[in-house]
């Protein structure tokens, strides 16, 4: 038996490649898509967009799709789209760290607004490419060209818009225009507008009530009693919604084009056409749900009304007193001689709310006891909380260069794993490296994202803060005792009352302080 020495043996190494890929030093990316109409054409371009993304991404070694963010229906121009705001917030969040568009008309069309996105996104390490202009905002002397092709775009959706608007209004004048979205009672079948039966039925009991004499606060209310969705899908009412159908001549089976218009410079807003532009009526556009007669007869209630009504802002307690059990508010009480206030549901149905009418005087007594409480002890109450939201603030204030140095730092990092990237896309660096390299990288911002998330968590208290200062100084320039209601003290401090019962009642003052009275 032949026997072999330990230094004569030789191991045999075998490499055991990596099952998963770390994709945390992979550049998170994020699509954004839009299309400015919901029309078929349109809705099939939204969709090769999302696909194209999908596909783009899928199989990269240096880059990960992290969500594709899409608007449908909605303009470039209009910067308040939901998805687009919410992919800036993950921008800001440190979930994205490049975004990739179709083109500069798809992010915005608005020179203003595509110039500050950028800026501010690439302060916070987060560059945006621009595929068709062949742009990517990481590069510094892009912004130029930038500059150059977001005016074009801006200028080719004013052009689009004007032609659209011209094309809008030959079809109002010659009664063939569809209008986007037809009211409640309405639905489009094949096309075809008819009337929906169970919403007619709302609109119809809307017509019957006022017709019958019922104002436009007590159907809103009888509706929500009721649990009858508005148009909006809510489940209150408000009596502006039912002003608008009583106003509205489409249940007539009539239809008055061009009641707004847009402007003709960006931002574009919807504004009332209150004799800026001819308006065109056309009868006979659909099917009635309301008989002429009926409509007519409404108006001139509607009118009789309006001409004979007070509106309830005369009053100081409009809109400030609100019921503790149902959560409606006070109004006026007329069926009493003492200026009296009662809560609205009780007052449509007693067994609804047990909370009745209140004096006027109550409120303001039960108001002067608490301003003489708190013109006393005011530097025992509300100083304290002053002092407190104040030391924060500073603390916080003296975090901000800390904030700003993290921001900077995270961006300087994230452009330095975009040149990697790049190199690795020309060859200069291998696939293994750039994973090395940019691991480390993500590692470092991972690391400044959490002390950046610790020192920003706190929301800003300045507002507060400047409530609770005026509502301090106003006691220490009127420190003399109230023996007599004072309105404007009362339009100074309280924002709302809240009636718990007849023998509770509870103010909210400025600056978030709730204190209870007992009468």
């Amino acid at each position: 038996m032949i026997g072999l020495k330990g230094g004569d043996l030789m191991p045999k190494v075998t490499m055991i490649p990596p099952t998963k890929q770390d994709i945390s030093a992979k550049i998170r990316v994020a699509a954004y898509c839009r299309v400015s109409t919901s029309s078929t054409e349109q809705h099939n371009s939204f969709i090769v967009q999302t696909e194209y993304y999908q596909n783009k991404f899928q199989n990269s070694d240096t880059e990960i799709l992290v969500e594709i963010y899409a608007d449908e229906g909605e303009s470039g121009v209009n910067s308040s789209r939901e998805n687009f705001q919410r992919m800036i917030k993950d921008c800001h969040r440190g979930k994205i760290d490049r975004i990739y568009t179709k083109s500069i008309g798809r992010f915005a069309r608005n020179t203003k607004d595509c110039l500050q996105y950028a800026r501010e996104l690439k302060s916070i390490g987060v560059s945006i490419v621009f595929e068709k202009e062949h742009i990517d905002t990481a590069l510094l002397s892009n912004e130029m060209m930038l500059t150059v092709m977001s005016q074009m775009a801006q200028e080719e959706s004013i052009s689009l818009s004007k032609n659209i608007r011209w094309s809008i209004r030959k079809k109002m004048k010659n009664g063939t225009f569809k209008i986007p979205r037809v009211p409640i009672g309405y639905e489009r079948v094949d096309g075809k507008i008819v009337i929906q039966p169970k919403q007619a039925e709302i609109v119809r009991k809307i017509f019957e009530m006022a017709y019958s004499g019922y104002g436009s606060r007590t159907i809103s209310d009888y509706l929500t009693h009721q649990k009858i969705p508005s148009p909006f899908g809510k489940e209150r009412w408000e009596a502006t919604s039912v002003i608008n159908i009583l106003r509205n001549e489409w249940y007539i089976g009539d239809t008055l084009y061009q009641k707004t218009f847009a402007t003709d410079t960006i931002p574009f807003r919807q504004m009332l056409n209150r004799g800026e532009y001819e308006q065109y009526y056309a009868e006979n556009t659909h099917e009635a749900i309301i008989s002429k007669e009926v409509f007519e007869k409404v108006q001139e209630l509607i009118s009789q009304r309006n001409s004979k009504h007070t509106p309830d802002s005369n009053y100081l307690f409009t809109g400030k007193i609100q019921c503790g059990k149902c959560g409606f508010s006070y109004i006026k009480d007329s069926h009493h001689i003492e200026p009296s206030w009662v809560c609205r549901k009780h007052r449509r149905t007693a067994s609804d709310c047990q909370n009745g009418t209140i004096k006027e005087e109550i409120f303001q007594s039960a108001f002067i006891a608490l301003y003489n409480k708190l013109a006393v002890h005011y530097t025992e109450i509300l100083l304290p909380v002053y002092q407190s939201l104040y030391d924060l603030k500073i603390k916080k204030f003296s975090a901000r260069n800390q904030v700003t140095n993290i921001q900077k730092e995270t961006a300087q990092l994230r452009e330095q794993i975009h040149v990697l990237a790049s190199l690795v896309t020309k060859g200069f660096l291998s696939s293994q490296k750039y994973q090395e390299q940019s691991a480390q990288l993500q590692t470092r911002i991972a690391k400044l994202q959490k002390e950046l998330s610790r020192l920003t968590h706190a929301d800003d208290e300045d507002d507060v803060l400047e409530q609770i200062s005026e509502l301090i100084n106003y006691f220490e320039n009127h420190p003399d005792k109230m023996t007599e209601f004072d309105e404007n003290a009362f339009n100074c401090i309280v924002e709302k009352i809240i009636v718990h019962n007849e023998n509770e009642l509870e103010f909210h003052l400025i600056g978030g302080f709730h204190f209870k009275e007992f009468i």
